[in-house]
């Protein structure tokens, strides 16, 4: 129903945001990330927005970003994980570093954030670590004028993309690449070991 809500900050609470925008109030549930973002009191801001509807009540929800909202949603999306925990998610990990900690499969990572658990934590690393693993890699993938490129260059180029929508540079992405010995490895294998190297790992 919104996409977004552009309008000026009038009041900033530890989960609440209040845009003004054609003379309406428009009360945000946000993530501490979305609150940090937010400018001070009197400036515009635009929030992405999605709006929840119940049986008793409405809420609307905003997001400094759109990588912050679609990363919700595919949180809500996960069975036991409403809206609350994935707020409190985004609170708690930045969206960059929840990718990866659902992509490696970081439970304890996950579980950090306030009223998620070891099996709710297991879940949302087993329903989400293959579709952010694979993070819009496959949009990208149409036939090439150049077919007879060897598979391992393909895969390499693939695992770059996933790196880059996963919010790293391609730079980045290349350099822990080229770290990993097998270098014909299927796509999802050079992400995970991409991301280990990346963490330190």
């Amino acid at each position: 129903m919104y996409a977004f809500i552009e309008g000026q900050v009038c009041e900033k609470t530890n989960n609440q945001l209040v845009l003004l925008a054609g003379g309406v109030g428009y009360l945000l549930s946000c993530s501490m990330a979305t609150l940090n973002a937010a400018p001070k009191t009197g400036d515009t801001m635009r929030c992405h927005t999605w709006l929840s509807v119940r049986e008793d009540a409405m809420e609307l929800f905003g997001f400094a970003t759109k990588e912050e909202k679609q990363l919700f949603l595919m949180l809500i999306g996960v069975n036991g994980v409403g809206p609350k925990m994935a707020l409190a998610l985004l609170s708690t990990l930045s969206v960059s570093d929840l990718r990866l900690a659902i992509v490696m499969e970081d439970e304890k990572t996950i579980a950090r954030a306030p009223g998620v658990g070891k099996k709710i934590a297991q879940r949302i690393a087993m329903e989400l670590k293959d579709k952010l693993g694979q993070f819009e890699v496959s949009g990208g993938t149409s036939a090439s004028p150049a077919a007879s490129a060897p598979a391992a260059a393909d895969n390499f180029a693939q695992a770059i993309a996933g790196l880059t929508a996963l919010g790293y540079t391609p730079g980045e992405a290349r350099d822990a690449l080229s770290k990993i010995e097998n270098k014909d490895a299927p796509v999802d294998e050079l992400l995970r070991l991409a991301l280990r190297n990346m963490a330190g790992i």
